[in-house]
C-alpha cells in the first residue's frame, strides 16, 4: 500500500467515523478505488488501525465523559453515573455477540463487495431520512433504549451502515434528544474498538510487515488528526442541522455504486 493511499483512507476515515455516512463503507469504496480492494490482512488490518486512531481522537474529546463512566462503574452507586455507564456496558452487548461469534462471516465481507456497501448505504439514507422527520424531544437515554441502540450498532457492523448514522438514528426515533444521541453514539463505541484491537492483538491476526508498517503509521496519524477535527465539528452539526442532507448523500453515493458494480 503507498504511502499516498494510506494519507487517503485515513482522511476518509478520520471524516466519515463522525459524519452518519459510514466510514466502513467509504473505506471500502476508496480501497476499490485506489486499487486496495483485494481479501487479505492487509486490506483490514489498515481498516482496524484507522478505527483505533478515531476512536483515540474520541478518548481525547470526551476524556471528561469517559472518566465520569469509569467512575460510576468503580463507586457501583445508584447515582446518575453509575446509571450511565451501565447503559453503556448494556448497548454494547449486542454488536460483542456478533462480533465473537460471527467474526469470519464479518471479515468475508470486508473485501470490496461494493454491491453491499451501495445497498446498505441506501438503508443508511432511509434510516437518517426517517429520524428527520422524528419529532424534537429532552428524553435522555433509557435501560431499554440502550440496548435498542446497542442492537442498530451490531447491525451497522455491516460495510456500509453508518455505525453513528444508525445509533442516533435509532435513538432519535426513539425520542430521545439529538445532542444525547450524539453523545452516547460516539461514547458507546470505544469500548468496542479497544476490545477488537485486544483481541486481534492476543489471537495475533494483526501481523505487520517491514512493507505496510510505514503506511499503518501515515494512515494512523492522518485518521487521528483528522478524527479530532471532525468529532468537534459534528458535535456542533448533529444538534443544530437537519439529518436528510446526509440521507440524500448515502442516496446519490449508494445509488452510484450499486450502478457502477453492475457495470
Amino acid at each position: 500500500m503507498e504511502i499516498i493511499n494510506a494519507i487517503i483512507l485515513g482522511i476518509i476515515q478520520g471524516l466519515t467515523e463522525f459524519l452518519p455516512i459510514s466510514s466502513s463503507g467509504h473505506l471500502e469504496i476508496a480501497k476499490a478505488i485506489l486499487g486496495e480492494n483485494k481479501v487479505g490482512e492487509e486490506s483490514l488490518l489498515m481498516t482496524v488501525v484507522l478505527h483505533f486512531a478515531t476512536a483515540l481522537s474520541t478518548i481525547i474529546i470526551f476524556r471528561k465523559d469517559i472518566l465520569e463512566i469509569l467512575n460510576g462503574l468503580l463507586q457501583f452507586k445508584n447515582n446518575d453515573s453509575f446509571l450511565f455507564s451501565l447503559k453503556i456496558v448494556l448497548s454494547m452487548i449486542p454488536a460483542t455477540f456478533v462480533g465473537v461469534f460471527f467474526n469470519d462471516e464479518i471479515e468475508a465481507l470486508f473485501g470490496g463487495a461494493l454491491t453491499l456497501v451501495g445497498s446498505m448505504l441506501l438503508v443508511t439514507g432511509l434510516l437518517l431520512f426517517l429520524a428527520d422527520k422524528a419529532k424534537a424531544s429532552a428524553k435522555k437515554v433509557g435501560v431499554k433504549h440502550a440496548i435498542l441502540i446497542g442492537i442498530s450498532q451490531a447491525i451497522a457492523i455491516l460495510p456500509g451502515i453508518s455505525r453513528s448514522g444508525a445509533t442516533i438514528s435509532t435513538a432519535v426515533l426513539l425520542g430521545i434528544d439529538k445532542e444525547k444521541a450524539a453523545r452516547f453514539s460516539f461514547l458507546m463505541v470505544v469500548p468496542l474498538i479497544f476490545g477488537k484491537m485486544a483481541k486481534d492483538i492476543l489471537s495475533l491476526d494483526i501481523q505487520c510487515g517491514t512493507r505496510t508498517f510505514i503506511p499503518l503509521i501515515v494512515g494512523f496519524i492522518f485518521a487521528f488528526l483528522t478524527g479530532m477535527f471532525a468529532c468537534k465539528w459534528m458535535i456542533k452539526l448533529v444538534k443544530n442541522s437537519q439529518l436528510k442532507y446526509f440521507a440524500y448523500y448515502c442516496f446519490v453515493i449508494g445509488g452510484i455504486v450499486i450502478a457502477t458494480s453492475l457495470l
